[in-house]
């Protein structure tokens, strides 16, 4: 976003680019990092056409599609099919903290009303609700439900949805910290924060993971950790916009109620910028 707080096409189209040049198998319209809660319908619409025309046949576009109430988040489900996204994701409904039952019938209505993909995704630290991997192995009957991110970041909890899936639906890691571990138990990916800023070098820890490279991945994870740990400095996506701000690659914009990374933080962020020697725009 510019200065005033408006949306800055010819920066999102770089950042487009970027991520198709660095090797990025998939993008997320309207996710967390993207503030999918401040942005309009127009906006919404315009950010995940423009993606879709400017990545077809060269990037995967997941569209952020969930929202507290069900029938909102079939309406921008629907949304996203008519804007030709590949898939929805669709985070748990915030704020209500529905039971496990009301979260199966949520996202077996959302799976019904369109024809897209729909990957699950669980952030209890966000939404105050946590679906649980008995839930998921249900949801997991569902044809069009492909996949879910587990944001939760714990090794039990990854070996726990493997184990009840059975291979129905892939597993994504929604923590990077962990991903590495998750993917060495059998999770498929990671829907990740830190590949916003490190998308090239972030691939290559999953690649090395997902060979059973433990040793590479071992080694990429621990030189991306202070990143990692940066990037949880205030509520992401303040973090991961500064530095890519820093960086070149955005304007300083952002929109309340979030507001700018408080100038504490200033002095090491650019010390990690220097540090891990980030790329620049």
């Amino acid at each position: 976003m510019n200065p005033e707080g408006q949306i800055d096409l010819a920066a999102w189209d770089q950042l487009l680019d970027w991520h198709a040049a660095s090797g990025t198998d998939g993008v997320v319209v309207g996710g967390t990092t993207g503030e999918s809660q401040v942005l309009g319908e127009k906006e919404y619409s315009r950010l995940l056409s423009r993606a879709k025309e400017r990545l077809s046949g060269r990037v995967s576009v997941l569209a952020g599609t969930g929202s507290a109430d069900t029938d909102g988040t079939i309406e921008r489900t629907r949304l996203a099919e008519s804007l030709g996204a590949d898939g929805a994701l669709v985070v748990t409904p915030f704020y209500n903290r529905p039971p496990q039952r009301g979260l199966l019938r949520h996202f077996q209505a959302v799976a019904e009303a369109s024809g897209i993909p729909v990957v699950l995704y669980n952030v209890p630290g966000r939404t105050g609700v946590d679906m649980l991997p008995e839930t998921v192995a249900e949801l997991a009957e569902h044809e069009r439900i492909v996949a879910v991110k587990e944001a939760v970041g714990d090794e039990a909890r990854v070996k726990k949805l493997l184990e009840t899936c059975k291979g129905r639906i892939d597993i994504l890691s929604g923590d990077d910290p962990t991903a590495c571990r998750s993917m060495s138990l059998g999770a498929h990916g990671v829907i990740s924060v830190a590949a916003n800023v490190v998308p090239r070098r972030f691939k290559a820890m999953c690649e090395a993971a997902l060979a059973n490279d433990v040793d590479r991945a071992e080694s990429l994870r621990e030189q991306l950790q202070p990143l990692f740990d940066f990037l949880g400095a205030e509520s992401n996506p303040i973090p991961a916009k500064w530095i890519l701000w820093r960086l070149g690659r955005i304007g300083p914009g952002i929109r309340l109620p979030l507001v700018s990374l408080h100038e504490r933080h200033h002095g090491p962020g650019n010390q990690l910028i220097e540090k891990l020697k980030l790329e620049k725009g």
